[in-house]
């Protein structure tokens, strides 16, 4: 059984999935990981995203792997564990300019249908119910305000000792919603049989018991 959460930066998805996956006992795939992975690369090899030949070796090269330590998930890429270093402004700023290159999205769809093949997953992303998953047996929509959102970007860069202002976040979360949402090849928006969660005035337990109770309730 597949879970699709799509949504966009902020909504709540990744914190959201990860807590679904556990209570119904699924995996738990972060796509958008496997994306910030790919950017923090890019931005290391210092790769032009017109130079196919560069961005082919780069992906044909690139082990990506997750592996769970104790309630989370860290991100290996290429042996280095990277979990923080991916959610840094640097990678942010940039992974929807990557995101965006068909190259790297045929590539990582490849990737994640592969390790959800088999195995019931709880999948979140942008557009794992129109593209990655479309028969997906469920589908969530998750959104939130503008400044629900920057303020909950604001507590994660805290965490990992950075700070924005909740102005620029906005900014750049309308930003991004604007590449994510008018990229070309698979860009974020809602299937048309997902069901839509506003979390702006929802606790983090009530989000997630929502998803889950209609998972339990409807299988």
């Amino acid at each position: 059984m597949i879970v699709a959460i799509d949504g966009p930066a902020a909504a709540g998805k990744s914190t959201s999935a990860k807590k679904v996956a556990r209570e119904l006992g699924f995996t738990h795939l972060d796509t958008g990981a496997m994306y910030r992975c790919v950017t923090l690369s890019v931005l290391r090899d210092q790769i032009t995203l017109d130079n196919e030949s560069a961005l082919s070796q780069l992906l044909n090269e690139l082990d990506i792997r997750l592996e769970k330590l104790n309630e989370d998930f860290v991100f290996y890429l290429n042996g280095e564990d990277v979990s923080d270093e991916i959610r840094k402004a640097e990678v942010t700023s940039y992974v929807s300019t990557v995101s965006a290159v068909s190259q790297v999205r045929n590539a990582l769809v490849r990737v994640q249908r592969n390790i959800a093949k088999n195995q019931d997953c709880v999948v979140e992303g942008r557009d794992i119910g129109t593209i990655v998953f479309p028969d997906a047996e469920f589908k969530f929509f998750l959104v939130a305000d503008d400044f629900v959102r920057a303020r909950r970007r604001q507590l994660d860069l805290i965490a990992i000792g950075e700070e924005k202002s909740i102005a620029v976040l906005v900014e750049e979360i309308r930003q991004r919603d604007f590449l994510d949402s008018e990229r070309s090849n698979s860009p974020l928006r809602k299937a048309d049989d997902a069901i839509e969660i506003d979390t702006s005035k929802m606790t983090f337990d009530e989000q997630v018991a929502f998803m889950v109770n209609r998972v339990k309730n409807d299988s």
